[in-house]
């Protein structure tokens, strides 16, 4: 019974609820089409902005209305064309905010509700800030995180992107106890350069989400793309006095849109042009420099394609910032000798922490750290430069800079001119060991000259240090010293010079013609040596050692035993699986009668060899006087020499009897190779 009466009530409520549905449908539902709703300027403005809203119907329209959240706002009777009807607010203001619907009736039917829109207002609340960690600089491809930052606290902070891709994110804020700030941190990409990246952030409470603050300043995304990029350069120069006017020029390409100069450091670019016409350059003028210019700056390029690559860095320098002049002076002389020693002293009153000395055409830029001098009561920084060329003529000047500000200077010091005088003779720097040395043997250089210098300096390639030893006179030589290097290693490899002078003058001669020092067994390839077409061979001859190894090598070094000449290199040919050079001798004499042995070495380590070849014995028959006079090169190679081919060594005559009587008798053929003269003097 109970069963029986549950059921009829729920069909009495179903046919009591149906009825007046099918009533409402049947007076509701036609043929009309649904109105579109749109709003002009946008739906994003700020406040005291004027908004229109667009109802489009359809031309039977009689009446349009707009509802804001559900509520009746606005009713328009239309004029022609009746198929749209406009609601204006001027001045909007924060209860505005919200989100429309619009509908219309015809003589007998009713229209549908638009879709809503949402009207956002902004404005009302202060402007966040808005940064790019670390930087707004983006590689292409790569993430940025952008923090948007308030000191009042919203509930939640949102992020606008305003470039070619719409894009809207919103995060709830979290307080940041080390910056007393809410913030909240939105992370973007991948990043690409075909497109705009312009961001705004605003902040708003949860209550009312279409009310709004006002924008953060925009900040754009410069995306490192992979178009060409321009150069950039400053004129009149990057080092600047204060107060002038300075132009810094940017070049791209001919279809670029948009120029913009960044400055390292700053969030938003320093300047942005668009050209009337497209253009290949533009400028970006600084009517009066001062300290707030100094820095570092790169330019970019935009056009339909996208964004090129970032310039190369300009460094902007301010001069005249700080009043207290420093003095610079030459040690020993303002008249320098090309291929010595010179010394700039840059003295000041005031405690600056670093000096820097300048040349006028600005390609000679090198810092000292400031030392205080007790007997002067003064700071001074000394600047030395080892084997002046002449190349260091002209005009220098110092300045004084804080460590905290390195492109801020002080004015200049007084222009110091430099000339260089003419060149001394140079000495001559031998080895008695050979070029090539096994690691554990001690080693020593000899640097001689026929002109008496008091003292001698080794320098080598790449080192700081400058080893000094006073001469003495020899038999042959009238000075010679010998450095003693010690045990070789690894670290004895490199190229080697000297250089003489005299006790009165710090002015050093030119420097001896470089001596390279090879070191074997460094890594762990051992070539073969063999020789073609036999290891005995008649003056005249042609004969070829052929250098091979199945293990990759750069490079193929040729040595003979005893020889004063540097060795020779050739880079490898790959054949059948293995690197090969042929060593090529024409026409030989007894000459090149020896013991020769083979090396590989890499570009990485051009003075660390491999261990050498079992060692191959070459034996010319025939008499030096009547044979061929061989070429001026010990050995012709037929393939290309390498950039960093040896140079070789023709000793000075008279310092052959300082090496052994069998050394110098082998100079001495040397020296005579290819000469119209007796060698038989060369005996031992």
């Amino acid at each position: 019974m109970d069963f029986t009466f549950t059921a009829l009530l729920c069909v009495g409520l179903t046919l009591g609820l149906w009825t007046p549905v099918l009533a409402a449908a049947h007076f509701h539902t036609g043929s009309l089409p649904k109105p579109i709703l749109r709003v002009q300027p946008d739906s994003v403005v700020s406040e005291q902005t004027t908004v229109t809203f667009l109802c489009n119907g359809t031309a039977r329209a009689e009446e349009y209305s707009l509802y804001k959240d559900q509520r009746l706002q606005f009713t328009e009777i239309p004029q022609n064309p009746k198929n749209q009807a406009e609601f204006s607010i001027s001045k909007v203001h924060r209860q505005h905010a919200g989100r429309y619907r619009c509908r219309y009736w015809t003589s007998d039917e009713q229209s549908e509700y638009s879709d809503s829109v949402e009207l956002v207002v902004t404005g009302v609340y202060s402007k966040p800030s808005l940064s790019a960690l670390p930087s707004p600089v983006v590689t292409e491809g790569g993430n940025v995180t952008l923090q948007c930052a308030s000191s009042q606290q919203y509930h939640r902070l949102l992020l606008t992107n305003k470039g070619s891709q719409k894009q809207s994110f919103t995060k709830y804020s979290q307080y940041n106890y080390s910056t007393r700030q809410f913030q909240a941190q939105f992370s973007v990409g991948p990043v690409t350069s075909s497109q705009r990246w312009i961001f705004m952030c605003y902040s708003y409470h949860s209550y009312s989400p279409q009310v709004w603050s006002e924008p953060s300043e925009p900040l754009e995304l410069l995306v490192s793309g992979t178009f060409h990029k321009p150069t950039i350069k400053a004129e009149p120069g990057s080092i600047v006095a204060s107060g002038i006017l300075m132009t810094i020029l940017c070049q791209g390409n001919l279809d670029a849109e948009i120029y913009v100069l960044q400055k390292e450091g700053s969030q938003k670019p320093l300047d942005m042009q668009t050209p009337e016409k497209p253009e290949n350059k533009t400028k970006f003028s600084i009517p009066s420099v001062t300290h707030l210019h100094a820095g570092q700056y790169h330019c970019y390029c935009y056009s339909s394609a996208g964004w090129t690559e970032r310039s190369d860095t300009l460094e902007l320098v301010v001069t005249g910032i700080h009043n207290s002049k420093p003095r610079l002076s030459a040690l020993p002389s303002h008249v320098v000798i090309s291929g010595g020693n010179m010394t700039f002293q840059c003295v000041s009153g005031e405690r600056y922490d670093k000096f820097i000395l300048t040349k006028e055409d600005q390609k000679f830029l090198s810092s000292v750290d400031s030392q205080y001098i007790h007997s002067t009561r003064q700071y001074q920084a000394l600047f030395s430069i080892d084997h002046v060329t002449p190349n260091l003529t002209g005009t220098f000047r110092c300045y004084g800079y804080y460590k905290q500000t390195p492109q801020l200077w002080s004015v200049p010091s007084d222009p110091l001119e430099i000339h260089i005088s003419g060149l001394s003779k140079n000495p001559s720097l031998l080895t008695h060991q050979g070029h090539i040395l096994d690691p554990g043997m001690n080693f020593t250089l000899q640097c001689c000259s026929d002109i008496s210098y008091d003292k001698f300096a080794l320098y080598k390639v790449g080192r700081t240090d400058f080893p000094q030893h006073y001469g003495h006179r020899a038999q042959a030589c009238l000075s010679l010293v010998n450095f003693t290097l010690g045990s070789v290693s690894s670290f004895t490899g490199g190229q080697y010079r000297c250089y003489g002078a005299h006790n009165l003058s710090s002015e050093w001669s030119a420097s001896s013609d470089p001596l390279d020092i090879l070191i074997t067994g460094q890594f762990e390839v051992r070539p073969s040596l063999s020789v073609k077409p036999n290891s005995t061979v008649h003056s005249g001859d042609n004969v070829t050692l052929l250098c091979k190894t199945a293990d990759a090598v750069d490079t193929f070094i040729l040595s003979k035993e005893g020889a004063a000449h540097q060795p020779q290199r050739l880079k490898p040919k790959l054949h059948v699986s293995e690197f090969q050079a042929e060593f090529s001798m024409s026409a030989v004499t007894s000459d090149l009668s020896g013991t020769y042995r083979c090396y590989g070495s890499h570009y990485s380590s051009l003075y660390l060899l491999s261990y050498a070849s079992a060692p191959v014995e070459l034996s010319v028959s025939g008499s030096i006087g009547v044979s061929t006079p061989p070429p001026s090169r010990p050995l012709k190679t037929d393939g290309e020499y390498q950039a960093s081919q040896y140079r070789e060594y023709t000793p000075s005559p008279g310092c052959l009897t300082a090496v052994t009587p069998l050394m110098s008798s082998f100079l001495c053929h040397f020296s005579l190779l290819g000469k119209e003269a007796n060698r038989s003097q060369c005996r031992p």
